[in-house]
């Protein structure tokens, strides 16, 4: 490996020792499925996409309020002694791609098969801490 990739390749590491990240592989949900229950939290507090998954009546949305629990676990461990509430937890980005797909055949008239496509998908969600003018005030009165 040359050095500017090898050098690349470090910081990219380093970059992602300090998110905190949680990823579901091949979710047995359609993409597009996924996809709509992603949009309704891309951006939020944590808090409050908690509560809109729970209360939400697509059958995804039991599977991302886990992945984001994973998330929320995966960022307590690596920022032990810091709350939650405290720091402003919010969901950075939600990715939906596309997993693998289970080809099937259906039986059709005439002797003929309809192929049925299974879709999977997979969803990476990064969670970040929200830094704004008040919390950029409060440490500057704290020093």
């Amino acid at each position: 490996m040359g050095s500017r990739k090898h050098n690349s390749a470090e910081l990219i590491k380093e970059a992602k020792k300090s998110i905190s990240y949680a990823k579901l592989n091949n979710c047995p949900t359609s993409p597009r499925k996924m996809m709509l229950v992603a949009d309704m939290i891309k951006g939020r507090d944590v808090e409050q996409a908690l509560h809109i998954l729970k209360y939400s009546s697509k059958e995804a949305s039991e599977r991302v309020r886990k992945l984001l629990l994973s998330a929320i676990s995966n960022w307590q461990v690596k920022n032990e002694g810091q709350r939650m509430e405290d720091s402003k937890l919010y969901i950075r980005e939600v990715s939906v791609d596309g997993g693998r797909i289970l080809r099937r055949m259906r039986p059709a008239p005439q002797g003929r098969g309809y192929r049925i496509r299974k879709r999977s998908n997979h969803v990476t969600m990064i969670l970040d801490t929200r830094v704004g003018p008040e919390v950029a005030e409060e440490t500057t009165k704290k020093n």
